[in-house]
């Protein structure tokens, strides 16, 4: 496995891509067949599968939300998986917000294959997402 990179330092790199707001970085470390699975009760949930589906969604989440840098926690991975402790700041209308989330990724060939997105508080992720998805 010599040059091959753990699940945990796949996601390592792109969370810090991400805080430092290399998009391009972190587009590159999802898998072409990425599937998010977006939990709650509010239009943007559900599964969606390729990376075009799951960039739309995402980008619907950033422009609803007015998202700001996210303080990264702590990554955490087994032979298979890497999950990430994050705190997001998001706008609610003219109100900010903090949420804490857990981000969890089946890495496969050195790509993030697949993500559960699980939120802190799911019923104001809810309300925020169905006024404006």
């Amino acid at each position: 496995m010599s040059g091959t990179l753990s699940p945990g330092e796949v996601l390592r790199r792109c969370c810090d891509a991400w805080v430092a707001g290399d998009a391009a970085t972190v587009v590159a470390s999802y898998a072409d067949d990425i599937v998010l699975h977006y939990f709650g009760a509010h239009p943007l949930a559900g599964d969606h599968s390729g990376k075009a589906a799951a960039l739309a969604v995402l980008g619907k989440v950033a422009a609803l939300t007015k998202r700001g840098t996210p303080e990264i926690h702590d990554v955490l991975s087994s032979d298979t998986h890497a999950a990430m402790l994050a705190r997001e700041s998001w706008m609610d209308g003219d109100t900010p917000i903090t949420l804490d989330r857990v981000l969890l990724f089946h890495v496969r060939d050195g790509k993030l294959a697949e993500c559960w997105v699980y939120d802190g508080d799911q019923r104001t992720v809810d309300a925020i997402l169905s006024r404006g998805g």
